[in-house]
């Protein structure tokens, strides 16, 4: 009687577990945190929609479950912090499709390049496939953007992890009255420069370490090794200086998460 038992505990254990990896893997959620600067305006928070680290994963037909978050979200600008695609990726026909339909429902569509992009083989056909589908790539350079009243400075870099970034040029002529967010696809960029002159750093690439644990949080990370530091959510660098990690929707390598749903991230940016 107590081996049937332990092997009935063990067979719901691993049956509760392959529910919850099914789930964090192919159903996602909204995501939302806040900042607080006097740099915005008296009512006239900015929303950013944050989507990072796809790898060609596709939500139910067309990726329709997506769209209709995306258009719940209503964001003022969405930014897409790097690894649209897999290495692996040979076909780009569905990333292609999901982002003529993110450019249909808002016209202010940013984008940093990731590693798999680099690592893909075919980056300038693919960077020059954005472009022609109205997405604004930041290749280390930077915008003006104003919406509601606040006006807001948005730079991006090339993927730091394989060594494409120019930070100085990202930040080239900036005004440093504005609010300044810098998209970085790899947060280990913190690590690298002392100074960034920004208020607010937004990456990827980490996945949350894909796989967590309860107590011990991620595992593993891209450029980081095993329980990484910068991982998943806010990390508070300087008294007016934030990086959220968005731990993103897609998987690489092992296509499986536990304990770290699949998310986009709605950001609110307003007025301390």
């Amino acid at each position: 009687m107590k081996k049937l038992l332990a092997v009935f505990s063990t067979l719901i254990f691993f049956f509760v577990c392959f529910l919850r990896i099914r789930r964090d893997t192919h159903d996602f959620k909204l995501e939302k945190v806040v900042f607080r600067s006097p740099k915005l305006s008296a009512n006239s928070p900015l929303t950013i929609l944050q989507i990072s680290d796809l790898h060609n994963h596709v939500f139910g037909s067309d990726n329709e479950r997506f769209i209709n978050m995306v258009k719940a979200a209503n964001a003022d600008l969405i930014v897409l912090t790097g690894d649209l695609v897999d290495k692996r990726t040979m076909t780009f026909d569905q990333v292609f499709s999901l982002i003529e339909r993110l450019t249909a429902i808002n016209e202010h569509v940013y984008f940093v390049s990731g590693n798999h992009e680099w690592e893909n083989g075919r980056t300038e056909e693919f960077f020059n496939s954005l472009r022609k589908r109205g997405v604004i790539i930041l290749n280390n350079r930077n915008t003006c953007i104003t919406k509601k009243h606040s006006t807001i400075n948005l730079a991006g870099v090339d993927d730091f992890s394989t060594e494409h970034e120019n930070l100085s040029g990202a930040f080239s002529n900036i005004n440093k009255a504005y609010y300044t967010i810098l998209l970085s696809h790899a947060p280990d960029i913190v690590k690298q420069y002392d100074t960034i002159p920004a208020d607010l750093i937004l990456s990827g690439h980490t996945h949350g370490g894909q796989v967590r644990f309860p107590l011990i949080g991620a595992l593993v990370a891209p450029g980081q090794g095993f329980f990484p530091s910068l991982n998943k959510g806010t990390y508070q660098l300087g008294s007016n200086q934030h990086l959220y990690i968005d731990s993103g929707v897609g998987t690489t390598r092992l296509p499986i998460r536990f304990l770290n749903q699949s998310q986009l991230t709605l950001i609110t940016i307003t007025h301390e």
